[in-house]
């Protein structure tokens, strides 16, 4: 491309091309290398995020060894490399964890790995203590996208005969009504020997 003023258009196609596309982790197959790969960028702006992915493709995300001063609080609370603002921080005033400004974020922050894990072991306890009718009624309203709280189907928010009939209606609009008629006679001998 010439230095000449105004010629910032360039008409031939680049002279060499590579045949393949980087990978990262070509030659390096790390611990190191599968973590920074994991990450996802959280709580950023667009351009920010799309700075951040550019640097895990092309092997230049360096991570942080200790945590890095936050700009707002002035905590040792960054947790990840080139951001500036703590989560917390930056959920509460709605900026951008990079640069600092109020831009639209496109990722929000996530539960982090601990907190996953308490809800998880939370959601396993509340399952034990109901009953095997409620437990079941509670994982047919999960598969159908309507289901609440553990605790509603606990406390008896939730009715029974309300997810019966759901039942009996998907019977009826499914094709194979021979199957759907097996699947009634089931229930009713669950039923009767309980």
């Amino acid at each position: 491309m010439s230095s000449q003023r105004g010629n910032v258009s360039r008409t031939r196609t680049q002279k060499y091309t590579n045949k393949t596309a980087f990978k990262n982790d070509l030659h390096d197959k790390s611990q190191k290398i599968k973590m920074i790969k994991g990450l996802s960028p959280e709580g950023l702006c667009h351009r920010c995020k799309e700075k951040i992915e550019w640097k895990i493709k092309y092997k230049k995300y360096k991570p942080l060894t200790q945590p890095a001063t936050c700009v707002r609080c002035q905590g040792k609370t960054v947790k990840r490399a080139y951001y500036t603002v703590c989560q917390p921080c930056a959920a509460q005033a709605g900026v951008c964890a990079k640069c600092n400004n109020k831009e639209q974020i496109v990722i929000q922050p996530g539960p982090s790995g601990q907190e996953k894990a308490a809800q998880d072991g939370q959601l396993k306890f509340e399952l034990k203590q109901l009953t095997e009718r409620q437990r079941r009624s509670f994982f047919r309203h999960v598969e159908n996208g309507t289901a609440g709280s553990v605790a509603a189907f606990k406390g008896g928010d939730v009715s029974f005969e309300d997810s019966d009939q759901e039942e009996e209606d998907s019977c009826e609009n499914q094709e194979d009504e021979e199957a759907c008629g097996n699947q009634k006679e089931e229930e009713h001998k669950d039923r009767d020997s309980s």
